[in-house]
């Protein structure tokens, strides 16, 4: 593999591996997800299928890719598995694009609060509707159902990530994560900190960690599988691609549990700013919920705040640093498989693969808005989407790999990347591999069943 093709740093590769799966999927989707699944008792079932589930899954994600040096359908080939085992990384190509279709009505939206947030038009009275009453749902709804906003804050978020994608994987990717996700982070303790000293921040905090466990049910279960598996970015051949670009020296386990726990903290540390606030405001009752959930329920916050232009500027650059480490990871993953399946060049991969969305991400925008009448199984079309990529796509091909992984690769392939060849060694290298031989494709698909029975 060419030199330009690996990340160059160990806190780059850091970096953008967990750019990779800390972004919207906990930012955005994680207190949503929370809420419309009994607070603390769908945060136990989350951390843990994370730690039991995820932290392995994605060790075979990056042993394959490792291994493999390509895609995630090359990876597949090149370590010789047969032509059905393709179709697992053509499956999470699949799904990682479906994703990128609404992610970046998402980011869209980011964009949008941020310039909103900066000019003060966020904070501008509506005729008739005062802030206790719910100003900033009403404000969201029009933004959504309007049409035309949300199209126009879309096609610059895929302008922009057309524009990092372009500059590589050193120049481009890394680059951009290891200034943003320190930024992140930071960001993140400082509206913890606003949160918890609000004053009913405790009623908050009690509903997010202090778990009923009555409210632990299979669809509470599937949930919180699909988010873990969508927050760590596995099944959607990101991790594979990214691991692509790791050096032979990079240590898996050691990189997969810092990425697993920094994903989880940023998670727990989402639900610790929302709870608080919502509570504290009385939010409870404007029946906030879904997609536009941290929309509504932070600038509400900062309305009553001391500042509340400074905080809403600074949260939603936040949101929108957590937007973009999201959408082009998942970019990367169609744009590296039109580089090494079609030998496409760097500039054409990432035309053909984002010029597209202009279309598709133009639908899932509309859908929430001027198209929200039609319906696919009940559900929009941003929302069908969503729940068939995550908890339909992300668990079957997560299920597929860890046979392969277990019983179908290369005589100890697993092992071998998990030690460095050898040259590592580690307590967990025999939980982990009876984990994805064993335990790991019975739960899953435990889970995926368990609604019908």
């Amino acid at each position: 593999m060419a030199q330009q093709s690996l990340f160059k740093s160990k806190i780059g590769l850091i970096a953008a591996t967990v750019g990779s799966a800390v972004g919207l999927g906990n930012v955005w989707r994680f207190p949503a997800e929370t809420q419309a699944n009994g607070g603390a008792a769908f945060l136990l079932t989350y951390i843990l299928c994370v730690l039991v589930l995820g932290i392995p899954v994605m060790l075979a994600e990056f042993s394959l890719g490792r291994a493999g040096h390509s895609d995630a359908v090359g990876a597949f080939k090149n370590l010789g598995a047969s032509r059905c085992w393709w179709g697992v990384g053509a499956l999470g190509i699949l799904a990682s694009y479906i994703i990128l279709w609404f992610y970046m009505v998402v980011a869209g939206w980011t964009l949008e609060y941020l310039i909103q947030s900066i000019t003060g038009v966020l904070y501008e009275p509506i005729a008739g509707i005062s802030d206790g009453n719910g100003q900033f749902a009403v404000r969201m709804n029009q933004f959504i159902s309007e049409g035309p906003g949300a199209v126009a804050n879309t096609f610059l978020m895929i302008a922009i990530n057309i524009g990092v994608l372009l500059l590589g994987v050193q120049k481009g990717i890394e680059r951009l994560s290891s200034i943003l996700m320190p930024l992140l982070f930071v960001l993140l303790l400082v509206f913890c900190y606003v949160s918890v000293t609000l004053p009913d921040a405790a009623a908050g905090l009690e509903y997010f960690l202090n778990p009923d466990f009555s409210k632990i049910t299979p669809g509470v279960v599937l949930n919180a599988l699909g988010q873990s598996f969508f927050s760590l970015s596995l099944g959607m051949g990101i991790l594979i691609t990214y691991s692509s670009y790791f050096p032979a020296k990079t240590r898996l386990i050691k990189t997969a549990f810092t990425v697993s726990l920094l994903d989880l903290l940023v998670a727990v540390m989402m639900g610790v700013i929302i709870f608080p606030a919502v509570m504290s405001f009385g939010l409870q009752d404007h029946g906030l919920e879904g997609a536009t959930l941290v929309f509504v329920t932070l600038p509400e916050v900062f309305s009553q705040m001391p500042g509340t232009q400074f905080w809403s500027v600074l949260f939603f650059l936040f949101l929108m640093v957590a937007a973009l480490t999201s959408t082009i990871s998942i970019a990367e993953v169609s744009v590296k498989f039109m580089q090494d399946r079609f030998r496409f060049g760097r500039v054409k991969a990432c035309l053909t693969v984002l010029c597209p969305l202009f279309l598709f991400s133009t639908v899932c925008a509309l859908s929430q808005g001027p198209l929200s009448h039609i319906k696919i199984c009940g559900m929009t079309i941003f929302d069908s989407l969503d729940f068939f990529a995550t908890n339909i796509c992300l668990p079957v091909g997560s299920i597929f790999l860890c046979v392969y992984l277990g019983w179908f690769s290369p005589k100890g392939l697993f092992e071998s990347q998990l030690t460095n060849a050898g040259t590592i060694r580690s307590r967990f290298v025999g939980i982990i591999r009876f984990i994805i031989r064993y335990l790991a494709p019975i739960l899953i698909a435990l889970v995926l069943l368990s609604p019908y029975f």
